[in-house]
Order: structure tokens, then sequence, then C-alpha cells
């Protein structure tokens, strides 16, 4: 009975609120980050965005690990992908501005494509070799203005909860620009909306922030040291993981 008044609720009322809020953010993005605010305008309204989606989804949050971070610091958040709510945890929740590096898919979706791109968030290209080095190389420059950046190193949303190969990619990016990496551990987001489900289902979701690692600057060799230090991080990542 519940799971019926749930998916009326999901239905009659999250949907339609969550398209106007959606509707309205990118728009306060768009015209925020046009008019030379982009500071500002490409995380707060965001995160605002974010916080109220999991209100309305009926899904608590819960945040361990928080206070390991500098806000004076610049950082590359890596996480487990469990479901398009790690989005909403990790911006709603985290604390910290961020810019995303995004699956290029994201930036066909109406008013969230233009608000990420003049947000300045960047769309990974897979397409070829050359196209995902392009892609590595603007999120590095993105990081020359002490800015910190999130990326799923699994590159796409778990099937089945467990979590994937971690790519190199996100590390060349921190081992470049010398910033540490933070692990995050995302819990939950799965039960909520699993990959290939469009109905929300309301479940209590826990993110765990773990304290930065460095990459050592002897590591140059991506195909031996760097993989085994983004191994490294999986393992920090899944100790926590249910």
């Amino acid at each position: 009975m519940l799971q019926i008044l749930y998916t009326l609720y999901f239905w009659l009322v999250m949907v339609p609120l969550f398209c106007l809020t959606t509707i309205l953010t990118a728009s306060t993005v768009i015209v925020g980050c046009m008019l030379g605010g982009r500071r500002f305008f490409s995380y707060y309204p965001g995160m605002l965005w974010s916080r109220l989606t999991c209100c309305l989804a009926l899904c608590p949050v819960r945040v361990r690990g928080r206070e390991a971070l500098d806000r004076k610091q610049s950082y590359v958040f890596v996480a487990n992908h469990q479901s398009a709510f790690d989005i909403f945890m990790i911006y709603g929740f985290l604390g910290v501005p961020v810019k995303w590096m995004l699956r290029r898919g994201i930036a066909k979706i109406p008013f969230v494509g233009a608000a990420c791109r003049s947000a300045g968030f960047i769309f990974v290209d897979h397409s070829s070799p050359q196209a995902a080095r392009r892609s590595i190389a603007e999120a590095k420059s993105s990081l020359q203005n002490g800015v910190s950046l999130t990326i799923f190193p699994e590159g796409s949303r778990s099937r089945d909860g467990r979590m994937g190969h971690f790519h190199k990619g996100a590390f060349l990016v921190a081992l470049s620009q010398r910033l540490p990496v933070v692990p995050i551990t995302i819990n939950g987001a799965f039960k909520v909306l699993p990959k290939g489900r469009l109905t929300v289902r309301p479940h209590r979701m826990e993110m765990v922030i773990h304290a930065p690692v460095r990459i050592d600057e002897n590591v140059q060799d991506e195909k031996n040291g760097l993989q085994a230090f983004a191994d490294g991080v999986r393992e920090i990542i899944g100790a926590d993981l249910r």
C-alpha cells in the first residue's frame, strides 16, 4: 500500500515539481554565468536544487567525513557510481564548490546540458583516444582557477550496485595538477534509482568522504603505477561500500 501511495506521489507531485525546479535552476545558472557570476552560479543554484530533489524524493542523506576537507584547497573527488542520485548527493551535500566531468550524453538533456556548459563543466568524449585526451586536457585547464573537480572513474553507472573497473583519467588529472584525490563512497543510491528504472524508491542514502590521498610524484608510468594508485583508491571506497 505504501509503495502504491509513493508511486502516485512520485508521478503526480515529485515529477512535476522536479521538472519545474530543474528548468528554473538551469535558467538561473545560464543567466547568472552569462552576466559574469560563474563562480557563484555554477555551484550554489545546483547545490540547492540537488538538496531539494533528495527532499522531494523522501530520501534522507547522511554525510560522514566532511571535516577532512579544507575549503581553501582544490581536490579531485572520485566516487563509485550507483545511480543518477549520486550527483544530487555530491552536489548537494559535499559542502565544497565543484565542477563536474560528465558523460557526453548529459549535454543533450534540455536545459540541463546548456546549464552545464555555462557552468564550465566538462563532457567526456570516449569516441576516440584523441577525443578522450581532449576531455582530460579540458579538465586540467578548469582546475587552474583553484576549483575542485568531481569524476566517476567507472565511467558509467553500475548495473548491479557493485563497483566496476576504475579508469586512470581522473588520477592523471590529479597527478598533472599535483592535487590530492578524495575518495567518496556512495551507499543507498542504487536502491533509490538503479540503472534502467524510471520510478524512484525512497531509501536512506549515505556519503562517506575519506581522507585526501596524494599521488606520488614519482608515479609516471600510466600503465602500471597510476593504475595501481587508482586500484588503491577503489579499495578505499570499497571498504565502506555496503
